[in-house]
């Protein structure tokens, strides 16, 4: 693994040593602080979406393994207009020992990384969140003590988390409902790729009902109606979404041990209700705090 851009390049071996990993640094950190095994390293971070977890979790990750972030705004940058990522991948190079691109164009962060001379991580893009779904399988495993046969329903927007979290659970066996308005679903080459990653015991689904999706739901998911970018659609997607919310009604056609997850930030209110986001069985807050143990994994496997 020289990059990592999207779970989809990664065999299942490949990702279940990512998760094993972030389960051994998140115990030895527990356990006192890890080891300085990224000492006199630097991790570039480059933005072009603002960020709380991306930018909390991968610069505190890199301290605790020993190492430096250095935080780039888009202001400074502005890769695409400013700078070519073929530039602006080849002078980073010179600098530090990684690259973490948080940004709109995924063809950006799959031009840093051919012209980059170091490791190219994926913290968001349009197409992809990897680095929110290792985090999302991590907790799974914690909560669920497993990954394959754990069925995971998400609802709302077909998406880059969507997406993203239905190759990890292809890769690890589990099975995965997905219930989207028509014409907010994923892609036909979306299919074909999580039939392409599909191990043994993973299976998904299609849905437009979301109650018919969370039926025997160990997991349910969500996350925002309007993503960043989709502004001019808000209205729009405000009239076609409501009957997708994740409340307390919907939460009962799932299993009485359901837990709910969302990758933040939250439109409360809208997606997923206060009293769905703050009980019990939500781990929302558990799922945000582990963007730090993945994100360690990913740096002391590519740096």
């Amino acid at each position: 693994m020289k990059h990592f851009l999207s779970l989809s390049d990664l065999s299942s071996e490949e990702l279940h040593q990512l998760l094993e990993l972030a389960v051994r640094l998140k115990k030895e950190w527990q356990a006192g602080g890890n080891q300085p095994i990224l000492r006199g390293k630097a991790l570039a971070l480059l933005f072009q979406k603002p960020s709380l977890r991306t930018r909390v979790s991968f610069e505190m990750g890199m301290v605790h393994l020993g190492g430096h972030a250095l935080m780039l705004s888009p202001e400074e940058v502005k890769m695409g207009s400013r700078e070519t990522p073929a530039d602006v991948a080849r002078v980073l190079s010179g600098y530090v020992q990684g690259i973490m691109a948080r940004v709109f164009d995924h063809q950006h962060v799959v031009e840093l990384a051919e012209y980059a001379s170091v490791p190219v991580i994926n913290g968001l893009s349009d197409d992809a969140h990897p680095a929110q779904a290792l985090a999302d399988l991590l907790t799974i495993l914690e909560h669920k003590g497993k990954l394959e046969g754990v069925r995971v329903a998400y609802v709302g927007d077909g998406n880059n988390v969507t997406r993203s979290l239905l190759h990890g659970a292809m890769l690890t066996g589990m099975h995965m409902a997905i219930a989207s308005p028509a014409g907010y679903t994923l892609t036909e080459e979306d299919w074909d790729t999580a039939e392409s990653l599909r191990t043994h015991g993973a299976s998904f689904e299609i849905y437009q009902d979301p109650t018919a999706a969370v039926a025997e739901a160990d997991i349910i998911y969500t996350d925002v109606w309007t993503s960043m970018g989709q502004e001019n659609e808000r209205a729009q997607r405000l009239a076609v979404f409501p009957p997708y919310q994740v409340n307390q009604t919907l939460l009962r056609h799932a299993k009485p041990s359901c837990l709910v997850m969302h990758c933040l930030p939250a439109h409360r209110g809208e997606e997923i209700t206060d009293d769905v986001a703050d009980s019990p069985q939500s781990i929302v807050f558990p799922q945000a705090a582990n963007r730090l143990h993945a994100q360690k994994a990913i740096l002391a496997q590519l740096l």
